[in-house]
This record gives structure tokens, sequence and C-alpha cells, in this order.
């Protein structure tokens, strides 16, 4: 039976940071805190590795798929009548330009071209983590996708911010 001391330190240690960055105003700050809060504990060395119960990442996917899915709503399937085309062409630009760069990643870096792979792929820390389990390489995709959803959240809603007032979409406060 795994013990429950290491994940119970990994969870506060989330949860604080995750809460501590609501401050910022940061978007998906706690999301953000929490893989920031329990990454700096893995890393530090000082704490073993959290063993999670059997099923409890599985229903941790359930949770977050459902929160998803429940956003999804008849005024966002309306909307996918006008935004079909651009929704596909996204798609299909984001899954090429992946195996793109995971094949060149995996060529030029020297890395397993699995995680590489899967590294690039689009797609949700947590789905591609489980995706890169069944492989036997869920830790180094996490790593991967960790970094980019980090990457992502800190970068992106900043560019908006300053494109904002040049593409007239979001009128400048």
């Amino acid at each position: 039976m795994p013990s429950f001391v290491p994940l119970l330190i990994y969870l506060l240690g989330g949860t604080a940071l995750g809460l501590l960055l609501l401050v910022t105003g940061i978007p998906a700050a706690p999301l953000a805190g929490a893989i920031l809060g329990a990454g700096f504990l893995s890393i530090s060395g000082q704490f073993e590795v959290a063993q999670w119960p059997l099923g409890t990442k599985t229903a941790l996917g359930i949770g977050v798929g459902t929160v998803i899915g429940t956003g999804i709503t008849r005024e966002t399937v309306g909307q996918l009548q006008i935004l079909w085309k651009p929704a596909l062409l996204i798609t299909i630009s984001l899954v090429v330009t992946g195996v793109l760069v995971g094949l060149v990643s995996s060529r030029l870096l020297g890395i397993d071209p699995v995680v590489a792979l899967l590294g690039a792929a689009p797609g949700g820390t947590i789905g591609m983590s489980l995706v890169g389990a069944e492989f036997g390489v869920g830790a180094a995709v996490a790593a991967l996708h960790a970094v980019r959803l980090l990457t992502v959240l800190l970068l992106i809603p900043a560019v908006v911010k300053f494109l904002a007032p040049f593409t007239g979409l979001i009128p400048p406060k």
C-alpha cells in the first residue's frame, strides 16, 4: 500500500501555489500554480515520488473532462455551425505541425520518437500523459506538455492583451 504522506505533501504544495497565483490575475492560475507547486517539490528531491492510488488519475481525468463537457452548451454547438471551417483548419494544422515538430525533434535532438510525437501533439497535459503512460513514456510526455502548458498560459494572454488594440477585437481598457 502506498504511503499517502508524499501525496499529501504534493497536494498541499500544489494547492498552496495554485491559491497564491489566484491573486496574480493570470488565466488558469490555479492550474499553473498547482503544476509549479507540485513540480518544484518533486524536483527538489526532498520527498518520495507520489504514488497515486489505483484509478485516481482516471477519476481526475473524468472530472476534468466533465468540467470541460459541461461548458459545451447548445449555444457553443450552434457556434460550430459558423466555426466548423476554422475548427477543421486549426485542428489539421495543429496535428500536422505536431507530427512534423515531433519527427524533427526526435531526429535532431535524439529523443525517443514516441516521446517526441506525443510531446508535440496538440492536446491536454492529462490526456497526452495518459496516452504516453500506455506507451511507457507518460512522465516524459507530461514534462513536455507541462512546459508547453505553462508557457502558453503565461505568454498567450499577454500577447492577446498586447495585440487587442491593433485588432479591434477586444476594446482597450
